[in-house]
């Protein structure tokens, strides 16, 4: 039996180095997309809670297409946040921008002390099936 290959998408960013990690693997049917955050396409984060968790969705939106997925195809994701009233506002609000059917996604809201970046709100990882 031949052993699937993996594929890994990238944004370039400096701190993909400097870590060491892939911004998404695909191995058979499924995708892996490691914590995404809310920065552009410079690597510089966007301002607030709300604005941080929609440029996140379309970073991850971003990479499930090079994958030719979608947000249909998620079937879990985990929210790391810095402040979970905020957070839980700005998910619940935007829910149906993120996903067609927000209830077909397993999820999980973890708040915690800090995170990667100076300024960063929230990081979410995904986990997508064809």
């Amino acid at each position: 039996m031949k052993k699937e290959e993996k594929q890994i998408q990238n944004f370039g960013m400096p701190w993909e180095d400097d870590y060491g990690y892939a911004q998404a693997v695909k191995k058979g049917d499924t995708v892996w997309i490691s914590g995404q955050l809310g920065h552009d396409e410079k690597g510089a984060l966007v301002n607030g809670m709300e604005a941080q968790m929609k440029q996140t969705y379309a970073n991850i939106n971003n990479l499930l297409s090079r994958f030719n997925m979608t947000v249909d195809d998620v079937v879990e994701e985990v929210l790391f946040v810095t402040d979970m009233q905020s957070a839980f506002e700005a998910r619940k609000n935007n829910k149906a921008e993120f996903y067609p059917n927000p209830k077909s996604v397993a999820s999980t809201i973890v708040a915690v002390n800090g995170l990667a970046l100076p300024g960063q709100l929230v990081e979410i990882k995904i986990i997508a099936r064809q």
